[in-house]
Order: structure tokens, then C-alpha cells, then sequence
């Protein structure tokens, strides 16, 4: 199974493609989708491209966006809403199921803690996926998110393809 992880942002929307065969994680791909445009709605559609590209390329199996984390800046939570919604349309567009994470959940599956930081994260997807080098902390943060999905539908035996 190949999994894609996404980890929404506006500005910087980190992406991972791993595989999982009967329980072992292999690294394929990983890098950051940076937007581009003056104003949200090319910014938005920058994403989608760049995003249908990746899938395109690495054919995933499924795919899995970490929920949204509402802070107190109601106009970035909106915005980052929309980032997140680029993040789910794209993978069903290529008629793949979408799982959703709360961050909190993907910490405790990759490292054990559920309020796990940047740093913890990054540690142990370099541990769990040898040889991997994520580009940013945006690109390990959505290995984490692809390693949780992975996790979860090898546990509970879910069908991936739409």
C-alpha cells in the first residue's frame, strides 16, 4: 500500500509518500508545496497543481490530511481551512479514500506522545523510515501523518481504493 500524508498549510503545504507491506514503512518521497500568486484564490489553485502533480507521480494507494488545529486568529483558522480542503479534494479527485487525523493522534502514533514536538516528530521518522531526509519540518510532520494512516488501516484491515 502506498500512502501519501498531507500536512495542510496556506503558504507551505508539506507532502510524504511512504509504503506499507505487511507492516514495514519504506520512504519514497517527500518535500513541501510553497504557494504562489498575489492573492488566496491563486494561492489555492498553486496548491491544487502542484499537489495533483505529486499524486500524478507517486500513484498513491490512499491518502491521509491532518484535521485542523483551530487557534484563537479566526481569519488564519479560515484560511488554513481552505488550504486543508485543497489537501482532501486532490487525493479524491483521483478517486482515493481520505483519512483524517487529529495532530494529536498522529504524535502519539509516531512517537508515543500525544503533545510531541517538532523535533520528536522529526527524530522518529527518521528513525521508523531509514534513509529519509524530510525537506522541512512541513514534509516530516506529513510522513507522521501518512505513518499514522498507515498504521490504522493495517489495524483495522480497511479497503483503501474508492
Amino acid at each position: 500500500m502506498r500512502v501519501l500524508g498531507i500536512d495542510p498549510g496556506l503558504r507551505n503545504m508539506g507532502w510524504g509518500v511512504i509504503s506499507s507491506e505487511n507492516g514495514k514503512l519504506r520512504h519514497i518521497a517527500n518535500g513541501i508545496c510553497h504557494s504562489t500568486g498575489s492573492d488566496l484564490p491563486e494561492r489555492l489553485l498553486s496548491l491544487h497543481q502542484q499537489l495533483t502533480e505529486i499524486v500524478q507521480s507517486y500513484e498513491p494507494d490512499t491518502a491521509a490530511v491532518e484535521q485542523t488545529f483551530v487557534n484563537k486568529d479566526a481569519v488564519a483558522t479560515l484560511k488554513l481551512g481552505q488550504a486543508r480542503a485543497i489537501a482532501l479534494l486532490v487525493p479524491v479527485q483521483f478517486g482515493l479514500k481520505v483519512g483524517e487525523y487529529a495532530p494529536n493522534a498522529v504524535k502519539k502514533t509516531v512517537v508515543g506522545v500525544g503533545h510531541a514536538d517538532k523535533q520528536q516528530i522529526l527524530h522518529m521518522v527518521k528513525m521508523q523510515l531509514p534513509g529519509c531526509n524530510p525537506k522541512g519540518a512541513d514534509a516530516a510532520d506529513a510522513l507522521a501523518i501518512a505513518m499514522c494512516h498507515a498504521f490504522h488501516v493495517g489495524f483495522q484491515g480497511l479497503k483503501v481504493r474508492a
